[in-house]
């Protein structure tokens, strides 16, 4: 089966082998697996390693999601309190600029979300010549049928098996019954509760994931991933269209009229939270979805929320104070700022999306990202781009912050209060700066980042992380395969616990073959696609059709199945030998 991205128009093609048997067919680009003779991959390939039981949904994972709504709600019930006190008060500037907040930024998100919902949810197109069952274990390949709609991109969705018509008054109740959920979503989302929904959504499927039978459980936790996927993306878009720019009002606001009224110190405190929490629920989900990252704990992530709570303080009191004084020179430099960002992510070439134009999109909203906190969009050592982002953000706080206190009004503002302000600030970013090192020295998933680094393999015994997973390979769900080592591929099994040398000499004498066990592992599904880097996701989380393929084939497969994507690392010769000897 072949794969066309969500309105990328870039091709990927899938394929399900089967279970058990020998040469199962061929991979994208000509290479076969497996010998002849129906002689299967050894116990030792990424093909027949057993699969790792998925991460138990806990209790913690359960309050985690209950902590999100209960920030939600906060969030959004705090800004609509506020605007309707505007109003009242007969300040309607206030109250206009309040509540436009709040209703631009969900319009765009609810819009999205039923985006999705209508894709996810819409009835696949009927089996036609374009879709063909995968080739049996043991046979010839018969390659990824191409749609004969648009050239380089084939139909997504699996070939149902053949079963006999249902009753005529099956149709109607399952009509019935796909037309209550279409208005009960179109209710849903006109009421803005798009959100609401998933989190409930995520909270239920979590919870069959612990009740159900053992493959019910994988299927369930696949599904809960992805739609945990789906409301990070969300309300991380949400909170720095809506949040942000409402916490920077509600402080020039206060500024500008020297007093704190208890609602407005409730919006923005429930804003400044909840930018907080999206960014760490965002890295942590993210991580929660890459098998060759490490999953990152919930003392991390509360340190982390602590970590961009001081520093995005610090941020938007700057910004407010400059902005009490210099309106106009304050929309001049937001919009530098955004500029200067995102054209720095551009030159980074991120590859989050599944085009161009969204690629572009995405880095102008990251843009946006950047005017309050870091944000990690490329892979590899971060250190030195974020010394350099806070480097550039401390300035900008300082030079700020002074231009308030040498230009401050000194009638309506005592010299010490203004002293006791820059003192906050200054003091806020300092704290986020403390909690940053102490996630990356204590709490990161991969160690102690500014201490002795240990993913290399540097020791004569090294620990079992050493030899790590392939970056083209996902199981359930979705957890790696093992490379194989160079004792496995000649029958002997290996040490995972060394390092093994990358190149050597072959024997003279070729080795007593050695019997292959059959594969009695689950099926696996390959994806036509190089896999994404971190800090991107996969491609499953964001290209919709293939997301569909892969929970159809993982709910009608007895076994789980595995992903693996096209591996760019080797050449097409090294390729060859690998699949074949």
């Amino acid at each position: 089966m072949a794969a066309k991205s969500d309105g990328a128009g870039a091709a990927s093609a899938v394929r399900m082998e089967g279970a058990e048997g020998g040469g199962a067919g061929s991979l994208p680009g000509g290479s076969r697996r497996g010998g002849g003779g129906g002689a299967g991959p050894g116990p030792g390939s990424p093909l027949a390693a057993a699969p790792p039981a998925p991460r138990a949904y806990s209790l913690l994972d359960c309050c985690w999601v209950l902590c999100a709504l209960l920030v939600f709600f906060s969030d959004g019930a705090s800004d609509l309190w506020l605007a309707a006190d505007y109003y009242l008060r007969r300040q309607f500037w206030w109250f206009g600029l309040t509540l436009l907040f709040v209703l631009l930024p969900s319009l765009v998100v609810q819009l999205l979300s039923f985006r999705w919902f209508v894709y996810d949810y819409a009835a696949p197109r009927a089996p036609g010549p374009a879709a063909a069952p995968a080739p049996a274990a043991g046979t010839k390949d018969s390659g990824c049928t191409k749609d004969s709609g648009r050239p380089g991109s084939a139909l997504l969705s699996p070939p149902p098996a053949r079963a006999p018509a249902p009753a005529p008054g099956a149709y109607r109740t399952r009509g019935c019954c796909r037309l209550c959920v279409w208005i009960l979503q179109s209710l849903i989302h006109l009421l803005q509760l798009g959100q609401v929904w998933r989190y409930l959504r995520t909270l239920y499927l979590g919870l069959q994931s612990r009740w159900q039978s053992e493959h019910r459980q994988r299927h369930f936790y696949w599904r809960m991933m992805f739609e945990s996927a789906d409301i990070s993306m969300l309300r991380l878009l949400e909170t720095f269209l809506k949040s942000a720019p409402q916490l920077v009002l509600q402080l020039s606001i206060m500024v500008q009229q020297n007093n704190i009224e208890p609602l407005q110190g409730l919006s923005a405190s429930a804003s400044l939270v909840s930018l907080a929490w999206m960014i760490a629920s965002y890295q942590k989900v993210l991580r929660d979805s890459r098998e060759d990252k490490m999953p990152m704990s919930y003392k991390g992530a509360v340190v982390q929320i602590l970590w961009h709570l001081f520093t995005i303080a610090a941020r938007a009191i700057a910004f407010a104070l400059f902005a009490s004084v210099f309106q106009l020179y304050f929309g001049i430099f937001i919009v530098t700022h955004w500029c200067i960002m995102t054209f720095w992510i551009i030159q980074g070439e991120t590859d989050f999306c599944m085009s161009k134009w969204e690629e572009i999109i995405y880095n102008m909203v990251v843009g946006i990202i950047y005017i309050f906190c870091w944000f990690n969009v490329k892979e590899g050592r971060s250190r030195g781009r974020m010394a350099i982002y806070y480097t550039i953000t401390l300035a900008e706080n300082a030079a700020l912050t002074g231009l308030w206190y040498m230009y401050y009004d000194r009638q309506a503002t005592s010299d010490f209060d203004a002293l006791i302000i820059v003192c906050v600030v200054s003091s806020s970013f300092a704290l986020g700066i403390f909690f940053m090192f102490i996630y990356y020295c204590l709490l990161h998933p991969n160690g102690p980042v500014f201490g002795p680094q240990t993913t290399g393999c540097i020791f004569k015994k090294a620990p079992a992380a050493c030899v790590g997973p392939p970056e083209d390979v996902i199981t359930s769900p979705p957890r790696s395969l093992p490379r194989t080592t160079g004792g496995e591929r000649e029958g002997v099994p290996g040490d995972r616990d060394s390092c093994v040398p990358v190149f050597q000499v072959r024997p003279s004498v070729p080795p007593t073959p050695v019997a292959r066990a059959p594969r009695t592992e689950g099926p696996v599904i390959r994806i036509d696609l190089p896999r994404k880097k971190y800090p991107a996701w996969d491609a499953h989380f964001i290209d919709r059709r293939l997301r569909k393929t892969i929970l159809a084939l993982e709910y009608s497969s007895p076994a789980t199945p595995r992903l693996q994507y096209r591996s760019m690392g080797a050449s097409q010769e090294v390729l060859e030998y690998e699949t074949t000897v």
